[in-house]
């Protein structure tokens, strides 16, 4: 039973964020977007905060990027993403540090246990190909990695450089949507589409790929 308990809680709690969004809160970006922006000057700071600790609130990642071009624009909205989910990343890999491998790899189980594999070796390329890459979940990496042998400063940097595409892309597409240019929404639609679209395309090359790194290591 006490093996079961810890599991039953967070399906309580996640269970009880879900219909909390959606029944009551209703956390849609033009709703996140008026809130932060009611702050006034400290809004960047309210919405970097947000976005630092969303890793441990089960918030979706892409709803606040939205959020963020809708209250900052798509080039100050894509820095202030940047240093939050930046932030949220080395939060979340110290976390995993401090947790000690052995309890985090049995949390991620065995699609986690695959990618520390892949990241015990090339950190900083795996880190930035898999932030470029939708193959695993965001969070999951920055876990991941905590949980290894990667150090701290590599993954930092593959993080911010590899997380430029897809935050501008979200970004821009957020600003995009209270433009009064049709022009401007079609060109965020189109950099979005082919920001994610691409990679996707290769995604399996370069899954094989890091596996193929990580058994010749």
């Amino acid at each position: 039973m006490k093996r079961w308990s810890g599991f039953i809680i967070i399906v309580i709690i996640v269970t009880a964020l879900i219909i909390l969004n959606q029944t009551v809160l209703d956390l849609s970006p033009e709703r996140i977007r008026n809130w932060i922006l009611s702050v006034g000057v400290l809004a960047p700071i309210l919405y970097i905060a947000l976005y630092t600790f969303r890793p441990f609130i089960l918030f979706p990642a892409s709803v606040l990027s939205l959020a963020g071009g809708l209250a900052f624009g798509p080039l100050y909205g894509t820095l202030l993403t940047m240093t939050g989910a930046t932030a949220g990343a080395v939060l979340a890999f110290m976390f995993a540090k401090k947790a000690g491998a052995k309890r985090v790899e049995e949390k991620l189980g065995h699609r986690g246990e695959r990618l520390q594999h892949q990241l015990e070796h090339n950190g900083f390329l795996v880190v930035l190909l898999l932030r470029l890459v939708p193959i695993f979940n965001f969070d999951l990496i920055s876990y991941a990695a905590g949980a290894s042998k990667v150090r701290l400063l590599p993954f930092a940097l593959a993080t911010v450089i590899g997380i430029v595409p897809g935050t501008f892309a979200y970004t821009f597409l957020g600003f995009s949507t209270v433009s009064d240019s049709a022009e401007t929404f079609i060109i965020a639609v189109t950099i979005f589409a082919v920001i994610f679209i691409i990679p996707l395309l290769y995604r399996k090359k370069i899954k094989s790929y890091l596996q193929g790194r990580a058994q010749g290591n």
